[in-house]
């Protein structure tokens, strides 16, 4: 009945464009995001060793999507949605995500945020927000923490029903954060295999669970489309790299191989995911710290981290720094 109903449906042109385009609206989020325009499905890799702001870039992504775009005259930039971090890591923290909220709320928008690099408007003993829509925008984050692969897998099982849930209350989920997608690569590879729990006799490889990892997010973005943000923890052989080497850095080869991925000898630093992550990729961005520290208004030392995106393959490097109100872009 329902298809029956859908094929005798009728609509307008201006309706069909409507809907179609605000399901395929384009996320357009904060530097060094910013770059390259990501839509519902797509799947990004942060990629970069520790520490280089991995998680606050998820936290500032996290925070674009739960603010809403106008609230009471005021505009803020938001994409009035719902955001799910997976914390893999087990190190988020939800302190500095609220103090970051509190912070944009009190900006009154994004401009102003940006603004903040060139005055010390930030240093005050308390910080002046609508209570309602910090509320409100808490509510639309949902934080779920796993402590191994098993637990991760039945995160993502139950994670259909817990939007549909949302979604009956009108909810709408935009994003899903992991953070990090290879926090137990290397826990998991020092076992010849990963016994399931309970009488099932079956083992499951490193290989097979990551498929499995990619299958359910795959389903979850075919049913809920929405964007799809997870980091990666990984070595370079050259940890000291500076500034004239990142600028020096030879850009990679975006030619695919026959399996739909970029090989491992044409990225600046090792793969260790199994290929079902790699091709399952939509996007990815390399990120780099220095040894470089900048001063700014505050009259502190920041440390310099460079951003390039590898996928698709941009022909310049970004540069910023993490402040008190977030990540910010420097010349």
């Amino acid at each position: 009945m329902e298809a029956k109903g859908w094929i005798s449906g009728d609509e307008s042109a201006k309706e069909m464009l409507g809907r179609v385009l605000s399901r395929a609206r384009p996320f357009l989020l904060l530097p060094p995001l910013h770059r390259v325009p990501l839509r519902p499905r797509n799947v990004l890799e942060i990629v970069g060793p520790s520490p280089s702001a991995k998680t606050h870039l998820l936290i500032q992504a996290a925070l674009t999507c739960v603010l809403p775009v106008d609230w009471n005259g005021v505009h803020y930039g938001g994409f009035d949605g719902l955001a799910i971090f997976i914390d893999l890591d087990c190190r988020f923290d939800i302190f500095r995500f609220s103090h970051l909220l509190k912070l944009r709320l009190a900006s009154g928008s994004i401009s102003e945020i940006d603004r903040e690099q060139n005055d010390n408007t930030k240093k005050r003993s308390s910080i002046a927000y609508d209570e309602e829509l910090y509320t409100l925008c808490m509510r639309r984050f949902s934080y779920v923490r796993c402590y191994d692969s098993f637990e991760f897998l039945a995160t993502l099982k139950t994670l259909h029903y817990r939007i549909q849930k949302e979604k009956a209350y009108g909810n709408c989920v935009h994003m899903l954060l992991i953070d990090s997608i290879g926090a137990f690569h290397w826990i998991d590879r020092a076992s010849t295999c990963l016994p399931l729990r309970g009488n099932n006799r079956k083992s499951h490889s490193i290989q097979t669970v990551l498929e499995t990892v990619v299958q359910e997010i795959r389903k979850l973005l075919l049913l809920h489309p929405m964007l799809a943000i997870a980091t990666k923890a990984t070595l370079f052989g050259n940890r000291a790299m500076n500034e004239a080497k990142c600028r020096n850095l030879r850009k990679p080869d975006t030619s695919y191989s026959q399996s739909g991925g970029i090989t491992a000898l044409q990225l600046p630093y090792r793969e260790y995911m199994p290929s079902a992550w790699q091709t399952f990729v939509t996007h990815r961005i390399l990120l780099r710290p220095s040894d470089d520290h900048l001063a700014v208004s505050d009259d502190q030392n920041h440390s310099v981290y460079f951003s390039e995106w590898l996928l698709p393959s941009l022909s310049f490097l970004d540069k910023f720094i993490v402040k008190e109100a977030g990540v910010f872009l420097v010349a």
